[in-house]
């Protein structure tokens, strides 16, 4: 029988080098393979290019591996709940390649589907097309490194002609995500805003390694139920339902924020 499951997070990420590609599932603070991330930063793997949503927080998800300077890049749709991030990107000591959010989840789709490329409106007329964003700053403030210009083609589309870019889909090394469930054959059922981006990142991997909440035996999930076929991910290790999980903002209504403010007996 396949089975897919490791002992234990460090045995499942002792094989990733310094210098790997990586593509890391969570939104914002949710579905962040924590132990896995974790895991990388005991081990002291260093020189990273990962391709993530975001990049945690100073001090969760991500953000540990930043903090660590283990990351050389990132390629990302939303980096600003990260004071570290931001030091880093423009002293010049973090490169960073910024793409649209929907753009990014497609690149991760189309990698893993075998897609090479493909056309998208989102960023025409923009310096996603045009190039000149910064990716790389000098030590003097510089742009040491911008991006690219892309290709623009017009194609005709319900009789209107309409300018396309092209953008490239991404594939990497590693894929490391977060699953509520899998099964031993490495089938995956993601909870609620932690589907966001987990799935994309696990297709996009060359070899996937997946924590899950709970571990079941094959067949136990039902078919309909299952988000991530098996054939993507090819390793799985437990971690339990009571791994830390953080809140990035917490609020309240403002019902509830007069009532605190309100003085007691009033």
């Amino acid at each position: 029988m396949i089975d897919k499951t490791w002992e234990s997070a460090a045995q499942a990420v002792a094989d990733i080098p310094d210098g790997a590609s990586l593509a890391v599932g969570g939104f914002g603070l949710s579905g962040n393979p924590i132990a896995l991330i974790e895991a990388l930063l005991a081990q002291g793997t260093g020189d990273l290019s990962i391709v993530s949503n975001n990049c945690g927080v100073d001090d969760w998800g991500l953000g540990v591996l930043l903090n660590a300077k283990r990351i050389r890049k990132m390629t990302s749709s939303y980096v600003g709940e990260n004071k570290e991030f931001e030091r880093q990107f423009l002293s010049g000591e973090l490169e960073l390649e910024l793409t649209p959010q929907g753009t990014l989840a497609e690149k991760l789709r189309a990698g893993g589907s075998g897609i090479a490329a493909f056309y998208t409106q989102t960023g025409v007329g923009t310096q996603v097309a045009e190039g000149g964003l910064p990716r790389k700053y000098a030590a003097d403030g510089s742009i040491a490194v911008a991006s690219p210009v892309k290709d623009v083609r017009s194609f005709d589309v319900s009789g209107t002609a309409r300018e396309y870019v092209l953008e490239e889909a991404i594939v990497t090394d590693f894929a490391l995500v977060h699953a509520l469930k899998g099964d031993r054959h490495g089938n995956l059922v993601f909870n609620k805003a932690a589907r966001n981006f987990n799935p994309l990142a696990a297709m996009a991997g060359r070899v996937c390694i997946a924590q899950v909440e709970e571990l079941v035996e094959p067949g136990e999930l039902e078919p309909d139920s299952i988000h991530l076929p098996g054939i993507y991910v090819h390793r799985i290790v437990e971690v339990g339902s009571d791994i830390e999980k953080r809140i990035e903002r917490r609020t309240v209504s403002v019902a509830q924020a007069a009532a605190r403010e309100m003085p007691e007996g009033a």
